[in-house]
């Protein structure tokens, strides 16, 4: 009876593809996070960075197939406005319940739950992007650079579904639903 099991296991192990999965951490100090923040009916806006505070893809067989990045709010800046205490105060008003609620919710996450494979190294993927302790599912497409171990991607968001709900007071210039980030992620 033993040799039988044995001999069952063996098979069904030699007949099935071996998967080996790889956590591949990314390089923090690399990879960048841009945030664009546009008003509504005019050509102007903001723009800054946020840091990755750590994150890693999963390689499953040669192949990425997922990943989870954490982002630290608190490293939230503003890059288009020169005077000091204008920029602090912006970043401050960023950092605002109104907002990001950092002082609440100091980490965002992103889960990445499917890579889609295509032509010249382009993908699509799907994540869970949780912010303010809200979880939506986003896709995006992106470019992977296996030579350089990057992945760039452009994405939007509605700022509407993570309850991140300013309403601005000028008439004329209201801050748009839409939050544009362009990231790169180097290993």
């Amino acid at each position: 009876m033993k040799k039988i099991i044995l001999f069952i296991t063996a098979t069904i192990l030699l007949n099935s593809p071996l998967i080996s999965q790889e956590k591949l951490v990314i390089n923090t100090k690399k990879s960048t996070i841009k945030w664009i923040g546009e008003y509504t009916f005019s050509f102007s806006g903001h723009h800054g960075n946020i840091n990755f505070k750590e994150g890693y893809f999963i390689k499953t067989n040669n192949v990425i197939t997922g990943g989870e990045f954490i982002i630290d709010m608190n490293t939230i800046t503003n890059e288009d406005i020169k005077a000091k205490g204008a920029n602090n105060g912006l970043v401050n008003h960023l950092k605002d319940p109104d907002f990001f609620d950092v002082k609440n919710h100091p980490t965002s996450k992103m889960v990445i739950t499917k890579f889609e494979y295509f032509k010249n190294n382009e993908i699509r993927v799907t994540a869970n992007l949780t912010i303010k302790d809200i979880t939506k599912s986003i896709t995006f497409n992106g470019k992977l650079n296996y030579e350089q171990e990057e992945m760039k991607t452009r994405f939007k968001i509605n700022r509407q579904k993570w309850n991140i709900n300013y309403k601005s007071k000028m008439k004329d210039s209201p801050i748009s639903d839409a939050i544009s980030f362009e990231i790169s992620v180097k290993l």
